[in-house]
């Protein structure tokens, strides 16, 4: 996938045959070209606004345990703004996904809020993948709110978890469950926590040899997703999401 953790699991999706319109905006220039057509490539359509910034990129560390860093530079992602939503593709759509990187940045949220108004007036079921553990702590209060007010399914990985609720992965999914309706810890790979209500599910991890845990994270809610829109039971989806997402780790790269 191009990258964007947003961008890696409407990615997946698309690969599993899903309807998949993702919106963004890219600088204009070769990488913003690039960036457009592997995502048509991959069988999404790109709904992208230009600026005159540069496309946003990320280096990525990759250390022996396989586990990942980025250095990251948004670009021109920051100069998204509420005109850039395209409002009736979001009225058409089963679910409307985002990430936490755009909680942080001031008007990237309030882009993100106005899109999660708009899907909850008119039905459209809103996904939220936390993404960052620091964004996590530095925005706790607000994150805890948009959770509360908008989101449907929570996605959150062990440390997201305990940066937002203050508790071990096991416990922390009460919580998030009680904030949302659907919630999912993910600890990589010793499987997943998924909650609704009261019914609860430990998600196996599937065998895999690890090399890169980049978009793992993604690609779990590419599998969830798609399942949840496939109609399957929460079981099912989580088992989903967990066999794809040890595919991903198998490789370099998301």
């Amino acid at each position: 996938a191009p990258g964007g953790s947003s961008a890696n699991t409407l990615y997946g999706a698309a690969l599993f045959g899903s309807s998949v319109i993702f919106c963004g905006k890219v600088g204009k220039d070769t990488n913003g070209d690039i960036y457009e057509r592997r995502m048509s490539e991959g069988g999404v359509r790109p709904k992208l606004g230009r600026s005159e910034g540069v496309t946003g990129h990320a280096i990525t560390f990759i250390t022996p345990d396989s586990e990942r860093t980025f250095a990251t530079y948004l670009g021109a992602a920051l100069h998204l703004e509420k005109a850039d939503i395209f409002l009736q593709d979001l009225r058409d759509s089963k679910i409307l996904h985002v990430e936490g990187y755009q909680l942080e940045d001031k008007q990237l949220r309030e882009v993100s809020v106005h899109a999660m108004q708009f899907a909850k007036e008119h039905g459209t079921v809103i996904s939220l993948d936390l993404g960052d553990p620091g964004i996590v702590v530095r925005n706790r209060v607000t994150i805890k709110e948009i959770i509360r007010e908008y989101a449907d399914i929570v996605f959150a990985n062990e440390e997201e978890a305990r940066a937002l609720i203050g508790l071990e992965p096991s416990e922390a999914i009460n919580s998030i469950a009680k904030l949302g309706k659907i919630a999912i810890v993910k600890i990589g790979k010793y499987g997943s926590h998924v909650k609704q209500g009261n019914t609860r599910y430990k998600i196996p991890a599937y065998e895999a040899r690890a090399v890169d845990t980049t978009g793992a994270g993604d690609m779990f809610a590419a599998g969830f997703l798609y399942g949840i829109c496939s109609t399957y039971n929460l079981r099912i989806c989580g088992h989903i999401g967990s066999y794809f997402a040890a595919k991903v780790v198998e490789k370099i790269g998301a």
